[in-house]
């Protein structure tokens, strides 16, 4: 088993920049702005040595107080499923009283500790290093995460304290479980969706707007089956997204999107459908990701509000067909674990094989029972039909004057592709080839007086 690094310490110490630069990524948020981070994010490190799994927290003892002892609880349950801590501390602020105070906790919880005093570029390291031993934890480690300096020797003291012997990986370790993304507007029930998912309190869930600020990714198994779960920022309006914090959030969302196989786009039944649910909807539709649509708060509602919402939903949500719209209550469990089903059978849909003789027949059968107009006096002729990709399916349709197939034929043909294979949950593309008429060129070298003697003798010859 790969040995599990937990980064903790005091806001705005530099965890998610070292985070990153331990796996090697851009997957944690960072900005100069404290309580950025408020739930645990993995990740497999990349630098050192020998291979582990690092493990970014919020910083401990953050600004607002109820929404602070969710984050810190997070933040100690990460200690206690670590190998070992890195406590990270500010270089220039030097020893503070809440310092002192992890640094105790940390003792009591018997984890193996380095102290890593960071941003201690342009610093006196000996100064520096005097002060921090009074914290008791010993040999600090000076490192300068955003310039990366520091961070292998800091590694080796790591390793050096990790109990044990440390495996070496046999090759690379691909998560080939199904990526499932929780998306929607902000307070929706998203964060507690995953929590319910998961069963226990994974990531902070807070009845306030913007509790969730990265896009956390949660390995998980169930019924023997490897999920990804990841829990998204909600996406407002762009008018009402100012601070810069929250556009990094809203991106980290839509690249959330473009990663996963399945998006659950959660919706609010105590609100109507707003133009943001339908743009988030269509940014979905459009990266072409299989999509299952969850209305929460469900629970509680009057017969006749139920009503209402659903009227709502089938009138503007009407060209969602392709897959089911259901009513859950995340916080009470109430049809959560049926969307686990729905999500393996969209899955399979986004990655369904599909053989080329078979698209022909179908392709065949669907111009027979519906023949493309003509264009310009000629019909438009659709020869071949083979795969082109999947997640999502791509069917690439060949045949002439393919560029000007009109949207409503293409539409037919995607709803009778969609129909023929059962596909659910996820949307069909199709692409169009032409072939190229050799002629052409010679074609448009003609006078109007030599193209018009030319077509009078094509229909001699047809006569």
């Amino acid at each position: 088993m790969k040995p599990v690094i937990a980064l903790v310490g005091r806001p705005n110490v530099g965890k998610s920049t070292l985070f990153n630069k331990l796996t090697r990524s851009r997957d944690a948020l960072v900005a100069d702005f404290a309580g950025l981070t408020r739930d645990r994010k993995y990740g497999d490190g990349k630098l050192g040595e020998f291979p582990y799994i690092a493990i970014d927290t919020g910083g401990l003892n953050g600004e607002s107080e109820v929404l602070d002892t969710r984050m810190q609880q997070q933040s100690w349950q990460a200690v206690e499923e670590s190998d070992a801590v890195i406590f990270l501390v500010d270089g220039r602020q030097g020893v503070t009283p809440t310092d002192f105070d992890i640094a105790e906790t940390l003792r009591r919880t018997g984890r193996p500790v380095l102290l890593a005093v960071n941003k201690t570029d342009t610093l006196d390291e000996s100064q520096i290093v005097a002060d921090f031993y009074t914290l008791g934890l010993g040999d600090p480690c000076c490192i300068a995460a955003a310039h990366s300096r520091g961070l292998h020797k800091m590694m080796e003291a790591v390793g050096q304290r990790l109990p044990g012997a440390i495996d070496q990986p046999d090759g690379d370790e691909e998560d080939t479980g199904l990526r499932l993304a929780v998306v929607g507007r902000p307070n929706v029930g998203k964060s507690t969706l995953i929590n319910r998912f998961l069963g226990e309190e994974r990531v902070v869930a807070f009845d306030l707007p913007g509790t969730t600020r990265d896009s956390i990714a949660i390995p998980f198994e169930r019924d023997d089956q490897q999920y990804t779960l990841i829990d998204t920022a909600g996406v407002r309006r762009r008018g009402k997204v100012t601070e810069t914090v929250e556009k990094f959030s809203v991106i980290k969302t839509l690249q959330a999107i473009d990663e996963c196989n399945v998006c659950v786009l959660l919706l609010d039944a105590t609100e109507r459908i707003t133009d943001q649910d339908l743009n988030l909807l269509g940014y979905v539709i459009d990266k072409g990701r299989a999509l299952i649509v969850a209305v929460n708060k469900w629970d509680g509602l009057p017969g006749e509000q139920r009503e209402i919402i659903k009227n709502d939903i089938s009138r503007r949500l009407d060209f969602l067909s392709f897959t089911s719209i259901e009513f859950i209550s995340a916080l009470h469990g109430t049809g959560v674990g049926k969307l686990f089903g729905l999500a393996n059978r969209a899955y399979e849909s986004a990655m369904i094989d599909m053989n080329t003789p078979m698209l022909t027949r179908m392709l065949e059968y669907a111009v027979t029972r519906h023949q493309p107009p003509l264009v310009q006096g000629r019909r438009i002729k659709l020869r071949y039909a083979h795969q082109g990709g999947s997640n999502p399916p791509i069917i690439v349709v060949h045949g002439n004057q393919t560029e000007r197939v009109p949207a409503d034929y293409k539409r037919y043909l995607s709803n009778f592709y969609q129909s023929e294979l059962k596909l659910f949950g996820t949307p069909v593309r199709i692409d169009f080839k032409g072939s190229d008429n050799p002629y052409k060129h010679i074609r448009n070298k003609l006078t109007p007086r030599q193209q018009r003697k030319r077509k009078r003798m094509l229909r001699h010859v047809k006569k």
